[in-house]
């Protein structure tokens, strides 16, 4: 349990830290409109911080990590949920500094972030699945 309160404790800080960076590198780029970047801090909580306080409720009351699943779910949730912050930043930045992405990358970027996205959207399914077997 104390593993995903630790997860839990992870996402919450890069959450505040993206935030922060949000706010504050708009605010020296003298940007007032709307960004990719002001999503991170939601994503971050939303996804990591309260999807790991919820696995920690189940984790401290049933043998939830012995399951195959669940282990496979933490990879590859994690890894989902990270990168898809990461590709948010990266398409967020050159939003706030105007600059024009050719399409390669454009594509690229969102592709990327896609991966991210069936990453996380597979770790719910494990989830769910891994919760499934407890009952």
């Amino acid at each position: 349990m104390k593993m995903y309160l630790n997860f839990s404790l992870f996402y919450a800080v890069a959450a505040m830290a993206g935030g922060v960076f949000y706010r504050e590198f708009t605010k020296w780029n003298g940007f007032s409109g709307s960004t990719t970047l002001g999503k991170v801090h939601t994503h971050l909580f939303l996804l990591g911080m309260m999807m790991f306080l919820f696995v920690a409720l189940f984790a401290k009351n049933d043998n939830l990590q012995t399951q195959r699943t669940f282990r496979t779910f933490l990879y590859i949730y994690n890894t989902g949920v990270i990168l898809t912050a990461v590709m948010m930043i990266i398409r967020g930045i050159p939003q706030v500094l105007d600059i024009a992405l050719s399409s390669g990358i454009d594509a690229a970027i969102s592709g990327i972030a896609g991966i991210g996205h069936i990453l996380v959207g597979t770790g719910i399914i494990l989830l769910l699945v891994s919760l499934k077997k407890l009952f």
